[in-house]
């Protein structure tokens, strides 16, 4: 029998030497639980990345790019970012590009100057990036060529944009962007990071979450939050050692991580990104993701952790050549950010015994990790998310806002260090989602007498398509744009690979001829292509709805044929 988790808890902290020490602050009016010993700002970790400077850091294709090399770029473009571009504390600086080296170099100088990165969707159409834009108020943005052909025909809409920094262009376009490798002069290796003050709960990051009235909404996190969920990240592994009766070890080697989620989310950003930084790792980078391909890096960079959603993993295990690759270098797998079958974690454990497989739960919101279901409990729990670090809290809250006992559902509620200050210039949203710091989640779950959470619903009428959030209203939104669509309703449609894909049921016009193509053409005129509905089923009558006006959507997947 595993031991309880407060007990490993305990023992986890008395033997840690002061790592595990909890002490209570002040953030923002509310008395709150913090790592003791957690890095005082992202600042701090990336300074104490000297320690590896002879290590591999990032590695793409055929370039790699060692610890060193990277703090001296690093170095020199926060220096820049002051003098050149007049970058102050607490100016937002956008980036928008796929997975490249340049990611991390533009976070780090940015954060470690004391602004505020404002990572966009790479997927996003040009509506989407200038609303970003224009939201965030960035002064400077760097951007891959995709990205600023995205955005061409909505240069005079960026008013607030006073520079743009094309990274890796290979064409000449008609968009006014310097180019990133003119920024650069000779390597001072004698030069020094900038000298700035930066406090715990200085805004380091904002990260756009789907909006429920069709824009999204930008999470406002602070270094304390990332920092803090650094160090959850460590303690909740440790723990589950110790609840099995084995002693926490710490890699003997460098570890290597497969970055296959996207850096323009949490958990690419925080628990990829700062996370592996922070321990010295390797990150090896796809130019997007592709399961074949993975496989190959994982055998050629002795990749020891990958993972991401859960439609990734299948991928690796459904595909025809796993058989052909030795993954032996793998020590774990881990998946999150959309519902995972139990199925999976035994396909995990017949493919890879040496590992022992985990999921997690969290959101934009909580900087990634909110619970952990780790290695044992994660067997014996597969339906499980897991439980909290000893600085966060979940509580189960009914319509009335009052707790729940274990075993009854109800509206997940977050709170620790975590947890960041709000939506960014969005005081109403931010009063709707944040009680006295408790994130109101939006989804449905409830937890077993142990304390392990279960989420079985969403409360917000959102999908969640192989990891990203789509809010259902956004989609029927761009349907309703189109002039034949009289009524509108988007609905999930069950996917084994993605967890959901979109689709839709739409009242056209009296004789209208509009096809389902065309629909989807035209909603992705307006939104990513992730959004676009897989499925449009086009009807002359109104959809059903209640007395009260509403769209009764299983009633919408009944006529779709999916229930």
């Amino acid at each position: 029998m595993p031991l309880p988790l407060a007990q490993a808890e305990q023992i986890l902290q008395q033997a840690s030497n002061g790592m595990f020490d909890i002490e209570e602050c002040d953030i923002n009016g509310v008395p709150t639980k913090v790592w003791k010993s957690a890095p005082e700002n992202l600042r701090t970790i990336l300074e104490s990345t000297r320690q590896f400077f002879d290590r591999d850091y990032l590695v793409y294709h055929d370039e790699r790019y060692t610890y060193q090399a990277h703090y001296q770029k690093v170095t020199q473009l926060a220096h820049l970012l002051k003098s050149k571009y007049g970058i102050e504390k607490g100016d937002r600086v956008a980036l928008a590009m796929r997975n490249l080296p340049e990611w991390p170099m533009i976070f780090w100088a940015t954060v470690i100057s004391g602004a505020i990165i404002v990572p966009l969707n790479a997927w996003w159409k040009g509506e989407e990036l200038t609303y970003g834009l224009q939201d965030s108020g960035a002064k400077l943005l760097f951007a891959d060529q995709e990205r600023l052909a995205e955005l061409i025909d909505h240069q005079q809409e960026l008013t607030a944009l006073k520079h743009m920094v094309a990274v890796r262009q290979t064409q000449e376009m008609p968009i006014h962007a310097e180019r990133w490798e003119d920024l650069f002069s000779e390597t001072d290796p004698e030069q020094h990071l900038p000298n700035i003050p930066i406090p715990p709960d200085t805004p380091c990051t904002l990260f756009y979450t789907s909006g429920t009235t069709g824009h999204p909404k930008g999470a406002l996190g602070t270094h304390r939050n990332i920092c803090n969920n650094l160090l959850s990240g460590v303690f909740v592994r440790y723990r589950t050692e110790i609840r099995y009766g084995r002693k926490p070890e710490p890699a003997k080697e460098q570890l290597a991580q497969l970055i296959s989620v996207p850096l323009f989310h949490a958990t690419g950003c925080h628990a990829i990104l700062c996370g592996s930084t922070f321990a010295g790792s390797k990150l090896v980078f796809m130019h997007k993701w592709d399961p074949e391909v993975a496989m190959e890096l994982i055998e050629k960079e002795k990749i020891t952790s990958f993972g991401g959603v859960p439609s990734m993993v299948w991928q690796v295990l459904e595909s025809a050549r796993f058989p052909y690759h030795d993954l032996s270098s793998l020590q774990t797998i881990g998946y999150g950010g959309a519902p995972s079958a139990p199925e999976l974690q035994k396909r995990v454990q017949s493919a890879f015994p040496q590992i022992k497989a985990s999921n997690g739960y969290g959101l934009t919101e909580t900087s990634a990790l909110a619970t952990s279901n780790n290695a044992d409990d994660y067997i014996a729990k597969p339906n499980s998310v897991g439980t909290p670090p000893p600085v966060t809290f979940v509580k189960i809250m009914n319509a009335e806002e009052n707790e729940l006992p274990p075993g009854e559902i109800g509206e997940v509620w977050i709170f620790g260090p975590q947890v960041v200050t709000g939506y960014w210039k969005k005081p109403d949203a931010t009063s709707i989602s944040f009680t006295n710091g408790w994130l109101h989640s939006g989804d449905l779950g409830y937890k077993d007498e142990e304390g392990f959470l279960y989420i079985v619903d969403r409360a917000k009428d959102m999908l969640i398509r192989g990891g990203e959030n789509i809010y259902c209203v956004e989609v029927e939104n761009a349907l309703y744009d189109h002039p034949d669509i009289m009524d509108a309703a988007v609905v999930g449609i069950p996917d084994h690979i993605l967890g959901e894909e979109v689709g839709a049921m739409v009242q056209v016009r009296e004789n209208s001829t509009v096809t389902e193509d065309e629909l989807k053409a035209h909603v992705e005129q307006h939104l990513a292509h992730f959004k676009v509905p897989k499925k449009i089923t086009l009807d002359f009558v109104p959809l059903p709805r209640n007395a009260n006006g509403k769209i009764m959507k299983n009633k919408v997947k009944e006529l779709m044929g999916l229930i």
